[in-house]
């Protein structure tokens, strides 16, 4: 027999991801979340959390029902609701002020510090609380929150464009793109999901990259754009380079002698970075893998071949085979895009 309550709650959970989404690269330091509001079977309410300091999901959605009686109202929520004070009161509080009967998230909360509080809260009240709806789901939205809150490091996500023999370079003088068009757009997306891009220093010198989002809807949605970091192992590098001259420059971080995990660690700590994207080169990618650092794969193959004389993807020596999980695979006309997770040893 199905359970009506629990394919209810199913349903009106994927609703809270999809507005969760939206907020997607844009809430650093804190996690990505949704929520709707049901009374009655109807939804009166919804809204997501739009940047880091302005309200959070639920009282976007308090707000977006206008007024209406929220007294014995059920309110979905993607993540356990905060129950300390920040930049922004406890949304429990807001929701035990409405008299809403039911509270319904999807993971708790995964620092360890607040974690089951609300719901503690919540049930002192007398207001039923139900958790672990969609749980995978929910823990998806926001894995990069929490490895930072956990470990004190970012999600680490390595970006290449690739010939089908896996080289990151094309021969002689044939210029650097080795993608189309289509996967450079798409580029343009992955990096609005993340808080900073990393390149080394021998990328930066042969490719002179802008690391910039330039597509204008996104720009539009995002009220910062991703750290700029270059890490190298001199000091010397060309001021006539774009991060150095363009009006991003302030945005563009320099870290030199670092080790990648040190680096990793100043960017969540300081710079309060819960995700990055590596975007080269082959030593830096290479090492990122050796350390056992990434935690995600997206791969633009392209159909050319170029030869040993071409840089690899991972130009170092691995101890073992890297594979990958929950993987996607998507067309962009003549280009593939493979994106998963990297399996830890």
């Amino acid at each position: 027999m199905i359970d009506k309550n629990s394919e209810n709650d199913a349903k009106f959970m994927r609703l809270a991801l999809k507005e969760a989404e939206k907020g997607i690269g844009l809430t650093s330091p804190n996690p990505t979340v949704g929520c709707i509001i049901v009374k009655k079977g109807k939804i009166i309410g919804r809204g997501y959390h739009r940047r880091a300091g302005g309200p959070h999901a639920e009282i976007e959605a308090i707000r977006s029902a206008k007024g209406k009686p929220l007294k014995g109202a059920t309110i979905y929520i993607t993540l356990e609701p905060c129950s300390t004070y920040g930049k922004t009161p406890p949304c429990v509080e807001a929701i035990i002020k409405s008299e809403m009967a039911r509270v319904v998230y999807g993971v708790k909360d995964p620092d360890f510090r607040h974690q089951d509080k609300a719901k503690r809260l919540l049930k002192k009240q007398g207001i039923k609380v139900t958790t672990e709806i969609l749980s995978e789901d929910c823990q998806r939205l926001i894995r990069p929150f929490a490895k930072r809150v956990q470990t004190g490091l970012p999600w680490v996500i390595v970006k290449a464009g690739m010939s089908l023999d896996g080289r990151l370079t094309r021969p002689g003088k044939e210029g650097q793109w080795i993608t189309n068009d289509q996967s450079l757009k798409d580029v343009q997306r992955l990096r609005a999901e993340v808080d900073a891009i990393i390149v080394g220093a021998g990328t930066l010198k042969k490719d002179d990259p802008s690391l910039t989002i330039r597509e204008t809807k996104l720009l539009k949605k995002r009220n910062k754009l991703p750290k700029r970091v270059v890490l190298t192992r001199k000091s010397k590098l060309s001021k006539a380079s774009k991060i150095f001259t363009d009006q991003f420059k302030d945005n563009t971080l320099i870290y030199s002698n670092k080790s990648l995990k040190a680096v990793l660690k100043d960017l969540a700590k300081r710079h309060q970075c819960n995700s990055v994207m590596i975007e080269g080169g082959g030593r830096l990618i290479g090492d990122a893998f050796k350390r056992e650092l990434v935690d995600e794969l997206c791969l633009y193959y392209a159909p050319i071949i170029c030869g040993e004389n071409c840089k690899p993807l991972a130009d170092a020596a691995l101890n073992a085979s890297k594979r990958l999980s929950e993987i996607s695979l998507k067309a962009f006309g003549d280009n593939y895009r493979i994106r998963g997770l990297v399996a830890k040893e």
